[in-house]
């Protein structure tokens, strides 16, 4: 070993001078034949004690002397030899010392050693001598370089030297700039220069880039810098130390970039957007060109399952990017179908769900581009890629398969290009997996929602209406808000409005039994306050009902809202009744708009007050709005303003009910929708005495006669000659039944609607039923043939009693709009 020349003088730490070393002479025999001061106050022994004796009893362990021997045959061949050995004080204790032993020899070549010791731990700077420092600086597994203060290379180390790529000699006594065009050297001088400057050390300073030593693959490196300074303070010059950190950098990028992945895919629960977002995202980070193709089941919401018969696989273009504008490079446009051979790693990725990495794809020597002319074609004009093919599994299912390629980067894929791939891909199949499963659960929801809802509104000629229906959440499409528009008998018309707690599938299942069980109780034509009492009681009933999984259906019946109206067109009246819900806006002929001041009613289920209905007048030219809280009310909007907005709006009675639903929904709901919205818009029409005739008849069996003359006289006039028979027939049961069974007064009504309309109505609640006649019977079978020739029957029952009715269809040729004549005889 080689001591350090250079070390500050004092004492401890000073030179390898003699003043501070310990000395003594060995001859050829082993023989101490020389000791010195410095010597007898190492080790402690007195030159008597030393002098003609075996150099072994200073050694502390007897494999020293082994040691010792084969130093003596070391420096039989050479001049000298250094190192650590452990000596034996005279004290018994081990000290270990540094030895540096030279040859020595005589004019008659007599052989003799010098040895020099060192207390290793009073001089801490033999740890660090001229061997060990060297060794240090020029094997460490960190490159490192002296700097002068002009920024030239002084010294480096073999590891700075293959970082670099250019030889040592190359690169002393220039700049870092001379040799290392890929690296941003001004930014790494800058720092330099402020160390020298301020001598505050920079630790751990990044940086990428290229050098000869792999010009065509970014590295980053991590490198600090410190100042190296004489024992005045000024600096000598600057020392950095770096490290390759490729490995760390690329991992660390993996991580931002499944990061970043997580924020910009998969956020819109839609399955071609996701896959487009795939794509989007991959291009340039990761390839020139991007494709994602999904098997058509994944596209349409279904469970994907294996190849079809033919044994294909079928699927479809979901999205894809490049770098080149239109992505020209592609064969295939987004939405059409994929067609690959079967031999083909895109087949096979799907078929085997393991991903296929081709550094180098040459179209000319591989087998199944040829079956490809189109890829081949492409190949050859954007030039050979370099493929991944990644399949896009979520939960042991394969649902398509993403290709990368890369035409333009220097770079091939490498292996770590395809783990990364392959951890995008399976985070994203996850986003299509729950896309696909929205999907498929949203067309259902849809589905469902579409059979609740009426499929169209028909008010007859009777009522000209329209509606709108706005979910709070347009992607789930659903709600708990309903309407229906119902023909009841005696052509009037019921319009219907409600709304049930909450939003999505659960609401919209309970809307759809509510709805039901309304159109149920008014086809018993009961009186508004009636209905709402029998859906009271339902909603109460289901309530008790419930067990621990229909709790969220309970919570959504429970305290939902209803309006029910019945308009009459021969009166013009309309009897409303609701529970808890708001109350309609009435646009009278001249445009004002009013809110009728209805008994309020609790909401359904609470089954503690009663309901009560309201009677009002809706003439010719009026128009009524019913709708649900979500119009009127939301967070920033008091009830009191959305009314008076509403009533603004109303207020522009001349237009027709569908453009005026359009401008209440463009005027109230102008901010984000925080409720279900339900509107439905309805504009009566009265039947004029030309269209109802009716007749008060005695309780005398002989009147029937009377009623049939009359009912025909009347048919004749309206020119349904067609309809005088199967009418003759149904006067004369009606009337019939009335006087043998009823109590008078009895009366005959008939209406011309879109349908005829006979009625007879009479004092008593006895209900008519019908019978099942037998063969010898002379009776019984008058409701029968009613039933059999009318279109529907039925009876609704009224304060004064009740009235059994009979429809029939219009002939063909009729106009059944408000106001219309009858054809020309």
């Amino acid at each position: 070993m080689m001591f350090p020349k250079e070390v500050t003088p004092d004492g401890t730490h000073g030179p390898f001078e003699m003043a501070n070393v310990a000395a003594a002479v060995i001859d050829a025999k082993g023989t101490v034949i020389g000791w010195t001061g410095a010597a007898e106050r190492l080790l402690g022994y007195g030159t008597a004690e030393v002098l003609d004796r075996s150099a072994a009893m200073l050694l502390a362990q007897p494999e020293d002397a082994a040691r010792a021997a084969e130093v003596a045959v070391e420096c039989g061949t050479r001049e000298s030899w250094g190192g650590l050995v452990g000596a034996r004080h005279s004290d018994g204790r081990r000290i270990e010392v540094g030895l540096r032993v030279t040859a020595m020899s005589d004019t008659d070549d007599r052989k003799a050693w010098l040895v020099s010791a060192i207390d290793v731990s009073k001089a801490p700077t033999w740890a660090v001598n001229g061997e060990v420092l060297e060794g240090f600086l020029t094997r460490s597994p960190l490159g490192m370089a002296v700097l002068s203060p002009d920024l030239r290379y002084v010294w480096m180390n073999d590891t700075l030297e293959r970082y670099g790529g250019v030889p040592r000699d190359e690169r002393l006594g220039r700049r870092m700039s001379d040799s290392l065009p890929g690296l941003n050297t001004g930014a790494l001088e800058a720092q330099m220069r402020r160390v020298l400057e301020t001598g505050v050390p920079v630790i751990d300073y990044e940086y990428r880039g290229w050098t000869w030593a792999d010009p065509y693959q970014e590295h980053a490196y991590s490198t600090s810098f410190f100042r190296l300074d004489d024992p005045d303070g000024s600096p000598l010059g600057v020392c950095y130390m770096g490290m390759d950190v490729t490995d760390r950098w690329r991992a660390r990028e993996r991580l931002a970039l499944l990061s970043e992945a997580s924020a910009c895919i998969g956020g819109t629960l839609n399955v071609m957007r996701t896959a487009q977002e795939l794509a989007d995202f991959s291009v340039p980070r990761l390839a020139d060109f991007v494709t994602v193709d999904l098997l058509e089941a994944v596209l349409a919401g279904e469970e994907p399952g294996s190849r079809t018969p033919d044994g294909t696989y079928p699927a479809r273009r979901a999205g894809q990017q490049s770098i080149h504008e239109g992505c020209p490079e592609s064969v295939i446009a987004t939405g059409d179908p994929i067609a690959a051979p079967m031999s083909s790693p895109y087949i096979q990725s799907m078929v085997n769900d393991t991903s296929i990495l081709e550094p180098c794809l040459d179209p000319d020597t591989t087998p199944w581009v040829a079956e490809d002319p189109a890829r081949a074609e492409s190949m050859k004009e954007f030039g050979a890629p370099s493929a991944m093919w990644v399949p896009l599994s979520a939960r042991g299912t394969v649902l398509g398969v993403a290709t990368f390629i890369r035409t333009e980067h220097p770079q091939p894929f490498e292996e770590d290009d395809l783990l990364l791939a392959e951890e995008l891909v399976s985070r994203a199949a996850v986003w299509v997996e729950n896309a696909r499963r929205y999907t498929r659960e949203h067309a259902a929801a849809l589905a469902l929602q579409r059979s609740l809802l009426p499929q169209g509104l028909n008010g007859g000629t009777a009522m000209e209406v329209a509606s709108r229906y706005l979910p709070a959440d347009a992607r789930e499409g659903v709600s708990g808000d309903w309407f229906d528009v119902i023909q009841l008998s005696g052509a009037r018309i019921a319009l219907v409005v409600g709304d049930v707690v909450g939003h999505g599938l659960n609401a919209a299942a309970t809307m759809g039994r509510l709805r039901t069980a309304v159109q149920t109780l008014a086809d018993m034509d009961l009186p508004p306050d009636e209905l709402l009492a029998h859906l009271d009681d339902l909603v109460i009933r289901l309530t008790e009902e419930k067990d621990g999984d229909d709790e969220p259906i309970a919570t959504a019946v429970l305290g939902a809202t209803c309006l029910y109206a019945v308009y009459d067109p021969v009166t013009q009246l309309c009897t409303m009744a609701r529970a808890g819900h708001p109350p309609p806006a009435v646009v009278a002929p001249g445009g004002k708009v009013v809110f009728p001041d209805l008994p309020a009613g609790p909401p359904l289920g609470l089954g503690s007050l009663p309901f009560e209905s309201a009677e009002i007048s809706l003439p010719e030219g009026s128009l009524i709005a019913l709708y649900t809280d979500g119009l009127i009310e939301s967070s920033d909007q008091d009830i009191d303003v959305g009314l008076s907005r509403l009533s603004d709006v109303l207020a522009q009675s001349g237009l027709p009910p569908e453009e005026l639903c359009s401008a209440v929904v463009n005027n109230l709901l102008t901010g984000p929708q925080t409720d279900d919205v339900a509107l439905l818009l309805a504009r009566p029409h009265a039947l004029g005495a030309d269209r109802v005739a009716s007749w008060d008849l005695p309780t005398d069996p002989a009147i029937v006669a009377s009623a049939r003359e009359l009912a025909v006289r009347q048919l004749l006039g309206w020119q349904l000659d067609d309809l005088v028979m199967t009418t003759e027939l149904v006067v004369s049961e009606l009337v019939t039944n009335a006087i043998r069974h009823g109590t008078g007064p009895v009366r005959l009504r008939m209406i011309r609607h879109d349908k005829l309309i006979c009625e007879v109505s009479d004092a008593s609640n006895t209900s008519p039923r019908m019978g099942h006649a037998r063969t010898t019977d002379e009776g019984g079978r008058g409701l029968f043939l009613v039933a059999q020739l009318t279109r529907r029957w039925g009876t609704r029952y009224t304060p004064a009693g009740k009235i059994i009715w009979a429809e029939q269809d219009l002939p063909a040729g009729w106009v059944t709009g408000a106001g219309a004549d009858p054809p020309d005889a």
